[in-house]
């Protein structure tokens, strides 16, 4: 079942401006979030390194989100029907 992606603003120039793409079952391996997100890097380069640093890690500054639940394991498993949403945070004083 394909994987449909919601992107923020900030990541759209990686992406022709789309704010929601769809990624094949082919595309998505491992079929885990973190292999969503290397999926979205072939298709738009350097959008991974935007959402996630150089330890692994997601940024700061960012939100990912499978369905509802929020994401903290980039290997958790893509379930089927739910889409991913990924978020920038706002901050500002």
């Amino acid at each position: 079942m394909p994987l449909t992606v919601h992107l923020p603003s900030q990541l759209r120039a990686y992406t022709q401006r789309a704010s929601t793409l769809t990624l094949a079952d082919d595309e998505l391996q491992p079929p885990t979030v973190d292999g969503a997100l290397w999926a979205l890097d072939r298709r738009g380069p350097g959008l991974r390194f935007r959402v996630i640093d150089e330890q692994g890690r997601v940024r700061r500054h960012m939100l990912i989100f499978l369905g509802e639940d929020k994401v903290e394991d980039l290997q958790l498993p893509l379930a089927p029907g739910r889409a991913l949403t990924l978020v920038g945070a706002l901050s500002g004083g």
